[in-house]
């Protein structure tokens, strides 16, 4: 998809700059190419899916400091009230 966005782009400035409209012209059309291009990837992508609590409850947390100490994450919002941020490394 790289490669076509690529080629897409260069082939969109050649003919602009032949006609003569300028560099900024070219940028402009490679700019469009990538957006429509873009919303076509998006078309074919799934929605992320929300995490439930009962997930995120079970999630076992451990700690950065020189003693790692493992707990659940129910164990934050249990005493009093926590901010939390799910994030899914690939791979």
């Amino acid at each position: 998809m790289a490669f076509l966005v690529w080629w897409s782009c260069c082939m969109c400035m050649q003919c602009v700059q032949s006609v003569g409209l300028g560099p900024q012209a070219a940028a402009a059309a490679g700019g469009l190419v990538a957006r429509v291009l873009n919303l076509v990837t998006d078309m074919f992508l799934t929605a992320p899916l929300k995490a439930s609590i009962q997930h995120l409850e079970e999630a076992e947390l451990t700690t950065l400091t020189a003693e790692k100490t493992k707990f659940k994450a129910k164990s934050l919002w249990e005493q009093r009230g926590a901010v939390i941020m799910a994030v899914r490394r690939p791979g």
